[in-house]
This record gives structure tokens, sequence and C-alpha cells, in this order.
């Protein structure tokens, strides 16, 4: 893919929900490619820079305005809820929603048009890496305490950006299918019918082991068998072994870790507890 453009936000809308200052900005992910994201500020805010994180929606057509609290479900509003906890927060709207006339296939379609050969995953990665950048341009965040999240398919994303992006310091992923068979890793928006090759070996603990020693926790719901409507759960836990070598590398702790809430495909509140409180251990000052 082409050198991302630099940040240059254009400010759409704003308004004040309770502990917080929101601004609807557009910019462009890629070039010629223009997006809008949410922009979620502690209000008051403060003086000294804040940590900032990307938190990254799951497959819904309410897209950034669920995550940001504009509308949806309160329980899916992270975007919101963890800015009220303190963070900058930055919340992209994926491609596969840009267009509202195209479906995911022909989203995807005209995304490889711009960009022959390059999977979905890529131009998910190459978005959340904007994000990232429009974070870093801040200058009220912290560029060295960048975090981020996602739920479901936002969770695919966090784990991709936390493994090719060494900015981000802490990741957690809500039930998004850490092994390649748990979801729908092979869908074209994704890695692509290529992963059920026969020749292909690979699997994500190798894309794990990329993200030590920074920190990532795994956030599972299922709560017996598999179960195809849940997409991590006990199962999960020997993707995070495999990793605990190269971790344990980097010397100890090893910042890695598995939280099944056995509440299936959501985010109940001990999970967001879970969330809030690994992004703060790793991403807030002392004080």
């Amino acid at each position: 893919m082409p050198e991302r453009p630099p940040v240059k936000l254009a400010a759409v809308s704003e308004d004040r929900p309770e502990g917080c200052h929101r601004v609807l900005v557009r910019y462009e992910c890629e070039p010629g490619q223009l997006v809008e994201g949410y922009l979620l500020f502690p209000d008051p805010l403060g003086k000294e820079p804040r940590a900032g994180l990307v938190v990254l929606h799951p497959t819904t057509p309410d897209t950034i305005y669920e995550t940001a609290g504009v509308k949806g479900r309160e329980s899916r509003a992270l975007g919101l809820h963890l800015a009220r906890e303190g963070f900058i927060v930055f919340c992209p709207k994926c491609f596969l929603w840009q267009d509202p006339a195209l479906d995911y296939n022909e989203a995807v379609a005209e995304f490889q048009k711009r960009n022959p050969g390059a999977l979905g995953m890529r131009k998910m990665l190459n978005d959340a890496q904007a994000a990232v950048d429009v974070l870093g341009s801040l200058p009220e965040v912290d560029a060295t305490r960048i975090g981020a999240t996602g739920h479901s398919l936002g969770a695919k994303e966090a784990l991709y950006l936390a493994a090719f992006d060494e900015r981000i310091r802490a990741a957690v992923a809500s039930e998004g299918g850490i092994g390649l068979g748990f979801t729908n890793w092979h869908d074209p928006w994704y890695l692509g019918s290529g992963i059920h090759a026969p020749d292909f070996k690979l699997d994500h603990h190798q894309v794990l082991a990329l993200i030590a020693p920074r920190a990532f926790l795994i956030l599972a719901g299922e709560s017996g068998p598999p179960d195809t409507s849940v997409a991590d759960g006990d199962r999960s836990w020997p993707f995070v072994e495999a990793t605990l070598p190269v971790y344990k590398l980097y010397g100890e702790p090893a910042r890695i870790g598995l939280y099944n809430h056995r509440q299936g495909h959501t985010i109940p509140p001990e999970a967001f507890d879970r969330m809030r409180e690994w992004l703060q251990m790793y991403l807030m000052k002392e004080e």
C-alpha cells in the first residue's frame, strides 16, 4: 500500500456528553480516501498530556456512532466509557462501512482495485495505523503511551495493530477469535481463503509473538464446548501459552493474558473492568 498521508483533521461536528468532549473529524486514511472518526477527550482535560487509545468498532451498522456513545448499545460504547476513565480516545470507521452503497465484498473489491494483491486485513491495519497517526499528532496525547482495544471485528484489528505497530504499548482484544479456525478469518475482508491452503502452516500464535514484550490481553466469552457464536474461550489458552517462551526472553513478567468471562459474544461489566484495569496499568502514569 502507498505511504499514509500526513494527518490533516477537519472537524465535522462536536458535542459534550457528560464527562467528555466528543468531536467527529474527517481525514485521509490513504491518498485520496477520506474517512471519519470520533475523537473523545476527557472533560475536564487538564494540562498534562494523556494516554491515547485507538478503539475499534465491531460489526454493526452503527459503527463509530455506537463505539463513541452517540447511539446504539450502551455496553458497546467503549470509546465513551474509556474517555471518561481519562484516556484520549480515537474511534475510526472501518472501510467496510465507508460507502453505504457497497456491501462488504464490494468494499473489498474497490480497495483491491487501488491496491492489487493487498488483503482486506492489510487495509484494516493501514487504517488502524492512520488512527495512531491521528492520536500521535495531538499535543494533548503522550505519544509514548498509546494503546488499542476493540470487540469482535475490532478485536481482530487490535491484534494486528499491536503486532505490526510498535507504537502500541498495550492492547486488549475482546472476542476476536485468536485461532484462525475459531471465526471467519477466511473472509475476503480479513485474510482470504489462502489460509485454508494445504501448505499454509501459520496461525496467530506467531502474530501474538510479534507483540512481545508489550502488553496484550484477550477477553473471551465461551462457557462450554466450542461454540460458533463465540470467538474465544479456554481453547484460546494454547495460543497464549505458545507465546510465553518469546515473552520470557525479555524477562518477567510476561505481559500477556486471557480472561474468560463465559458470558458469550459480548462485553459484560466484569470484562470491561478487566479491559480498563489492563489499559490503565500499562498506559497510565503512576501518580
